[in-house]
């Protein structure tokens, strides 16, 4: 086997050893196919995600149309509260009640890298900070979202 071919072979057993981010059957994220996405990093308030551009979300010039781009953002923003209540029970829910977006630079794929972080964690809402980022690290959108967390009712 060539070295080349070794490399690209260990690179794929490498990323089957990453967990998905989300099983098939929700609709936003069958739309964004994140049962293909990679969790990189999982750790109380922090993600990072590797993710692929389907064709079907592309614009005539080749990029994520911006109109999905919050789809993303609200995936990655509720999975990224939800990381702060893993060992706490009475967490049930969180919606989102603001979401901004700053478009930077094109989202063009074929892979690109999401991150979530919590901002702020308060009583009864979390602001989180998502970013795009290319392959080499560039930031291509930047979001804040403000979600409402939702106890369990008893």
């Amino acid at each position: 086997m060539e070295p080349f071919e070794l490399e690209a072979l260990e690179q794929q057993l490498d990323n089957q050893e990453k967990p998905i981010f989300m099983k098939p059957g929700h609709c936003a994220g069958d739309l964004v196919e994140a049962f293909d996405w990679k969790v990189l990093k999982e750790e109380p308030g922090v993600v990072e995600l590797d993710v692929h551009l389907p064709r079907h979300l592309l614009n005539p010039r080749g990029q994520l149309f911006g109109g999905f781009t919050g789809t993303y953002i609200d995936l990655v923003a509720i999975y990224t509260v939800r990381t702060l209540f893993i060992d706490k029970p009475g967490f049930t829910w969180a919606s989102t009640v603001n979401m901004r977006i700053d478009y930077l630079q094109p989202v063009v794929g074929p892979r690109f890298r999401l991150l979530g972080e919590v901002i702020s964690d308060g009583r009864t809402t979390c602001l989180v900070a998502t970013y795009f980022l290319d392959e080499e690290g560039n930031k291509l959108v930047y979001a804040i979202t403000t979600l409402r967390k939702y106890a369990q009712v008893t």
